[in-house]
């Protein structure tokens, strides 16, 4: 049981670091620097499942630590 619940954590962080690398926010190196436009646009298509995929499996990564830390 340790080992199957430890194994699924590590997938769903490994997705979870997929999932927020592919996001794009339009905004490229320059926002770092202090540039870039500053406007807001809703999220449609892949975008938006995206950011709920990310959600969700944030969620779902808290609750595996969270039994975790439970179980053992």
């Amino acid at each position: 049981m340790k080992h199957i619940l430890e194994i699924t954590q590590i997938i769903t962080s490994i997705i979870l670091i997929i999932l927020i690398l592919l996001q794009q926010r339009g905004t490229a190196l320059g926002s770092a620097f202090g540039g870039g436009e500053e406007f807001y646009t809703t999220r449609r298509g892949l975008e938006k499942k995206l950011y709920w995929a990310s959600i969700i499996f944030a969620i779902i990564f808290v609750a595996l630590a969270l039994v975790n830390l439970l179980v053992y």
